[in-house]
């Protein structure tokens, strides 16, 4: 079947006929991002088309970009560009070059459909992109969250190429004569995708040929396994959990019949704060003596008689907290915290005491500690004019009883969120931002 023929039946089966404007291509000028201008052209689908400029490659950038809008301009599609100062933003976000490309990349492009009314924005991911995230996945030993790959779509974004090996496309340049520049990048194994696409896949392939279409094959299957698997955590929390105040106990009898024990027990203490290296501690207080206990940052698990009870970990004279999972509520000095996940909102109300974060911009653990003389952030509103906190406070008058008990959100290095005061303008909630933690502190 041809890859015309493939991606006709992979676009009916995702329902992305069902799309009523027309969708905006992420294209890179590369083969995979052409093809799939090509595919959608010849299949007559409405689209526009948008490519990023990161200007790391001097005047191969340049060229990319000029490939893909003289492209444009002789097939009458519209075209939308952006070059970004991608070194700068990387030494003031502190974040690798990668991290820092894809978080600029999909920030203009939500940007760009919203503003224009496009229905989804389409990236050229492939089959071999898939294989190569699981692989990575796999090896990083990300559980079976990691294993479903590449959504086919995730939000506002599709990948209708996903079905496609890269030799297909190969191939489909060729006979079509399709027009590309390839990323010399892309031939250095400096970043761990390329890695494992230009050493570690081609020695898999010599002795299992097929293993693209098996890697696939089984994402398909980890995905509605994991469906399963979520389903039956639910379940074993909900007969295993209960609630009493503000404690949670679990019998101890009735967990230790569960199997896989293992597993439950992570997923049943993970929402507390305890991490995987914990399970065994954990399983461990099933036949201790009462009085026993192990610890998270958040939570402690006491042993008492026919129970484990789970409470909050008086935290009041600790400094630092690190934060690993949410969603979680905690206490800090004389203050409680709650962070959780959530969409964001039409309006975000204006209340010091609440923070709507950009989880785009978050690199986890979080750290909730006390504020430090040399501390320094950029108020929210004040446009990225970097302040001192100690400055802050004698400008916000604020007295020293309560200076003494002020808390910071901090990310990689970086202050997220003077707790009670000011949310850090980098991390503010922008147009094309999904998803957000919401931070209260009482």
């Amino acid at each position: 079947m041809s890859l015309l023929k493939k991606f006709q039946d992979n676009w009916r089966r995702n329902g992305f006929n069902t799309l009523q404007q027309p969708v905006l291509l992420a294209v890179s000028s590369g083969s995979d991002s052409m093809v799939m201008t090509h595919l959608f052209q010849q299949n007559g689908i409405p689209f526009a088309v948008a490519h990023c400029n990161f200007q790391l490659r001097g005047e191969e950038a340049d060229k990319d970009e000029e490939l893909v809008r003289n492209w444009c301009a002789a097939n009458n599609i519209e075209f939308h560009s952006v070059r970004f100062d991608t070194a700068a933003k990387v030494e003031q976000w502190k974040k690798g070059v990668q991290e820092t490309a894809r978080i600029l990349r999909y920030e203009w492009l939500e940007q760009i459909r919203s503003k224009n009314g496009y229905s989804c924005i389409a990236t050229a991911h492939h089959a071999n992109d898939n294989a190569e995230t699981l692989l990575m996945n796999l090896f990083k030993g990300t559980g079976i969250s990691g294993l479903h790959g590449i959504l086919p779509t995730n939000g506002k974004i599709i990948r209708p190429l996903l079905f496609a090996a890269k030799k297909d496309i190969t191939t489909y340049v060729q006979n079509e004569q399709v027009t590309y520049r390839e990323d010399a990048s892309n031939a250095s194994d400096k970043y761990t995708r390329n890695d494992i696409r230009l050493n570690i896949l081609p020695v898999i392939e010599g002795s299992f040929p097929n293993v693209i279409s098996s890697l696939n094959n089984s994402i398909q299957r980890f995905a509605e396994a994991e469906e399963l698997y979520l389903k039956a955590i639910e379940l074993e929390r909900k007969k295993l959990l209960e609630l009493r105040g503000k404690d949670y106990y679990v019998a101890v009898k009735k967990l230790q019949k569960r199997s896989p024990l293992h597993t439950i027990c992570y997923e049943l203490f993970k929402p507390f704060g305890f991490a995987t290296g914990q399970v065994h501690d954990i399983i461990a207080l099933l036949s201790s003596e009462s009085g026993h206990y192990i610890t998270s940052p958040t939570h402690r698990i006491i042993r008492d008689r026919d129970f484990l009870i789970i409470t909050v970990f008086d935290t009041r004279q600790v400094d630092f907290i690190s934060i690993e999972n949410i969603p979680i509520t905690l206490r800090a000095g004389t203050r409680q915290f709650k962070f959780r996940y959530a969409p964001v909102a039409a309006t975000i109300p204006a209340d010091d005491n609440t923070a709507y974060i950009d989880v785009s911009k978050l690199e986890q653990p979080l750290i909730l500690r006390r504020w430090k003389q040399g501390d320094y952030f950029y108020p929210l509103g004040m446009g990225m004019k970097k302040k001192k906190l100690s400055r802050y406070f004698i400008d916000k008058k604020i007295p020293l009883h309560e200076k003494e008990n002020v808390w910071v959100l901090e990310s990689n290095q970086r202050i997220v969120w003077v707790a009670g005061h000011r949310l850090d303008e980098r991390f503010k909630v922008k147009q094309g931002t999904t998803e957000v933690v919401v931070a209260t502190v009482n």
